[in-house]
């Protein structure tokens, strides 16, 4: 959990960093990315912020929005999931690009961030975030 609480305000301080708002559900809904360790649904998101009652689809799909356009999580497009994006040991966010490398047996993903510049990209074009996904066996599957 000391890991989860680092990450979370690693978070705090780099959204306060940059002006955002790292609202009491958006943290939340990190906090449950982290702590699954792996993608998740956002109606698995749902019924774990539900318990008290009030929660209802926008918010989830609010709060992922915000944190994917913050660089706090990446949407696994194939998995129609999210997953919270971590960069090494210092809990910042991605600022950049990012490979997603999934397993098909197992559904983990593992995620690297891409140190290099897109090189073919159109004249002019500014890339803000870049999600690649790859697709095979895990170390632990193939074997």
């Amino acid at each position: 959990m000391t890991n989860a609480i680092q990450t979370l305000d690693a978070a705090e301080r780099f959204c306060t960093e940059r002006g955002l708002s790292l609202t009491p559900v958006r943290r939340r809904v990190l906090e449950l990315l982290v702590e699954a360790g792996g993608p998740v649904k956002a109606y698995d998101l749902l019924s774990a912020l539900k318990p008290g009652g009030a929660a209802q689809p926008p918010t989830v799909y609010r709060a992922l929005d915000f944190l994917t356009r913050a660089g706090l999580a990446h949407k696994v497009e194939a998995l129609n999931a999210y997953t919270a994006c971590l960069n090494g040991d210092e809990h910042d966010p991605c600022t950049g690009s990012a490979e997603l490398f999934i397993c098909e047996a197992c559904g983990n993903v593992d995620e690297r961030h891409m140190h290099r510049p897109v090189m073919d990209t159109p004249e002019g074009f500014v890339i803000t975030r870049s999600v690649i996904e790859h697709y095979g066996q895990c170390r632990k599957c193939v074997s």
